[in-house]
Parts: structure tokens; sequence; C-alpha cells
């Protein structure tokens, strides 16, 4: 099983889909492609029809969206899933809002784990799209969390679709407070979100456009 990802520093889409690899328990490789390079498309087209990342490659079959591979590890896995039907709706609900929505906050705020762009980013469009957000997290925190630190309880798909908007809000200085805070330091402390900060971290590529801003 091979996991095709960007920078391990700036790719948000690349982050859910090992993090969900991670969950699920199951062994694979991680070939990492640098983003923004002359060469970026070609690599990325040898293993993803979309030309996109991340993409999951298991014995013949390819899987190119990240929602998607979170969708096939909970098939060999099914408790990354609320067991419960209705919170998992909610889950499956509060994953897919992630997936489609939130363009604002993706544009102005783009993951880099390295950087500290406190007080950046923060349009009128941003500024809704983090409300939503920290509406969601309090919502199923008071509702489904009782069981555990995470939005239902037990780490999820649901806080995996998450987790690079918890990089983002640390980077840009995204100021919290109650259970979305303490929310947020979960997530932070998650020992594969850790891992993946740590390659961040570690990573020696660099994108200029990114890192020059702020």
């Amino acid at each position: 099983m091979k996991l095709i990802i960007g920078d391990y520093n700036y790719s948000s889409w690349s982050m859910r889909g090992w993090l969900a690899l991670k969950a699920s328990g199951m062994a694979f490789d991680t070939i990492c492609i640098a983003l923004r390079e002359p060469d970026t498309a070609e690599q990325i087209a040898r293993y993803s029809p979309s030309g996109r990342v991340p993409c999951l490659i298991d014995d013949g079959l390819t899987i190119w969206d990240s929602l998607a591979i979170a969708e096939y590890c909970a098939e060999r896995s099914p408790a990354m899933w609320p067991g419960e039907v209705a919170e998992r709706a909610v889950a499956r609900s509060v994953s897919a809002e992630m997936h489609s929505s939130f363009t604002a906050l993706r544009t102005h705020m783009s993951m880099n784990i390295r950087k500290d762009y406190g007080g950046h980013g923060r349009t009128p469009e941003v500024l809704d799209d983090i409300a939503r957000i920290k509406a969601i997290w309090v919502d199923c925190l008071r509702r489904f969390g009782t069981g555990g630190p995470y939005l239902f309880g037990q780490w999820s798909i649901a806080d995996i679709m998450y987790a690079p908007v918890c990089m983002r809000f640390v980077s840009y200085g995204v100021e919290l407070d109650g259970v979305a805070a303490d929310y947020l330091h979960s997530v932070q402390a998650h020992p594969h979100v850790q891992e993946w900060v740590a390659a961040a971290l570690a990573e020696a590529h660099r994108i200029p456009y990114y890192d020059a801003y702020g």
C-alpha cells in the first residue's frame, strides 16, 4: 500500500489522507512529492488520475480523494466512525462540510506549519468560516464528546478532517476559548498529529510564495 502526498508542511489534504491511514492501523509506504516545482504535476500524474494528492494505491486499486481514502480505511477499521447511527450521520455531515466548504479560510489561511502568521488572513469571509467551524466543534463536543476529548469522544474521521484547520488556527493565532480551545490542544497532542508536525518541521523543501507571506 502506497500513499502519495505533497509536502508535510503545506499539504492539508495530504495530512487528512495520511492521518486516516494511521488511524486504520494498516501498514503503508509514503511517497512525498514536493509541491509547486516544475516537475510536480508530472510526478503526481504518475500515480493520481486527478493530478492531485493525496492518492492511495492498494494492490492495483487507486483512490485519489482524501475523504474517499478515509472511507476506504473505515471499511477496514469501522471504529474510525462513531458506532451509533445518529452520531455517525452527524460525523459524516461535519466531515463532508469540511471537505466541500470554507473556501475563504483555505484561500487566505494556507497551511504552513513552520510559520507564524499571527494577525493575518482575517477577511470578513474568513471570520465567517472561523465562526462556523467553532460552532461545529462546540456543538459536537457538547452533544457527543462526553466520552473523550474529541468531537465524538474518540478519535474519528471527523477529527482527521479538521486537524489541518487546527494547524491553521495555530499558525494564524486564531483565538479560541472554552471547549473549542481544549479541543484544539487535544488534536495538537494526538500522537499521529505530532508525528506529522515533526515531519513538517524537519522537511527541507520550501515554497517561497508561502514562506514570504506574513
